[in-house]
């Protein structure tokens, strides 16, 4: 059995994997100057991305997140890197797995390209989907189990990511939206609109990000009530962020997290995890909350 294989049998077998949390918050912690693309440290600092990794493992994660959300090359060009696509994506990949136990997933992070499709922006469906095969190829040789196309607002982009990822790899996909406006995405997509045109697509689909982290029981219900049988992954922030002096806090205390880690599973979300302003903290009392659950 492949690990790819793996991960889905585990998923399938209904038990609950837990994710990690937030990337850049935490490697700004580490000495990341704002402004400076966390991608640029997989090649620059991997020790530091080492770290990333091996705190959330050691808080009770099982899985990692590579760190490349913006490492499709219109992303990556703001920050003079975008030759350099393939290379950060296959060394991300690589430094997670170094971290990785043998009973820890690794996903390979894909996140927006931060361009809109024509003809309200300047790309077409086919430039758009290259550039995430591009992404898709260097992480697939890296070695991740999975691909995680995440944080999506348009249906587009996310079919034009997943037709991409197909294109170079055979790797499960998970695609999730964030649903931070009334419960839809920016571009009006609800959660029962993506388990419709999305679902079907891939190996699994979902919410991250998003305003409230309560809300997520809601948009997990409605795409399981659309699809049953979907898997589904929930990875909310840590509440809003707001800024106190100079520090961007996020009001969301761990033990809460732990708490709706409790309701997303009964809600039926089979991923659950931490996005914006989450920390090793929050993700080991989600640990010991989802522990406590399965142990009654």
């Amino acid at each position: 059995m492949t690990r790819s294989q793996a991960f889905l049998a585990r998923l399938r077998s209904g038990k609950v994997l837990l994710a990690d949390g937030a990337a850049g918050t935490q490697l700004q912690n580490l000495g990341l100057e704002p402004g400076l693309a966390p991608e640029a440290w997989v090649l620059e600092r991997p020790d530091k991305i080492r770290t990333l990794h091996q705190s959330y493992a050691e808080a009770g994660a099982n899985v990692i997140l590579t760190c490349t959300f913006g490492g499709t090359r219109y992303r990556l060009t703001h920050h003079g890197l975008d030759g350099q696509v393939y290379e950060i994506n296959h060394r991300a990949a690589e430094l997670a797995r170094e971290v990785a136990s043998e009973d820890l997933f690794v996903a390979g992070d894909m996140g927006p390209t931060g361009q809109l499709l024509k003809p309200l922006g300047v790309l077409s469906p086919e430039e758009m989907s290259s550039a995430y095969a591009e992404q898709a190829s260097g992480l697939a040789d890296g070695g991740t189990d999975f691909l995680l196309i995440e944080t999506m607002s348009d249906l587009g982009e996310a079919k034009a990511a997943i037709q991409g990822a197909r294109r170079t790899t055979n790797l499960p996909i998970v695609c999730t939206f964030s649903f931070d406006t009334h419960g839809r995405t920016m571009m009006g997509i609800k959660p029962e609109i993506v388990a419709q045109e999305i679902g079907p697509l891939v190996e699994g689909v979902g919410a991250n990000c998003g305003r409230d982290p309560a809300e997520f029981e809601g948009f997990v219900r409605a795409i399981r009530q659309v699809s049953p049988e979907a898997i589904v992954w929930a990875k909310p922030n840590a509440g809003l962020p707001r800024l106190v002096g100079d520090d961007v806090i996020y009001d969301a205390t761990p033990e809460y997290m732990g708490q709706i880690a409790l309701g997303l599973c009964k809600a039926g979300a089979r991923v659950v995890g931490g996005c914006c302003g989450t920390t090793p903290e929050h993700i080991a009392a989600m640990a010991k909350s989802l522990e406590r659950a399965s142990s009654k």
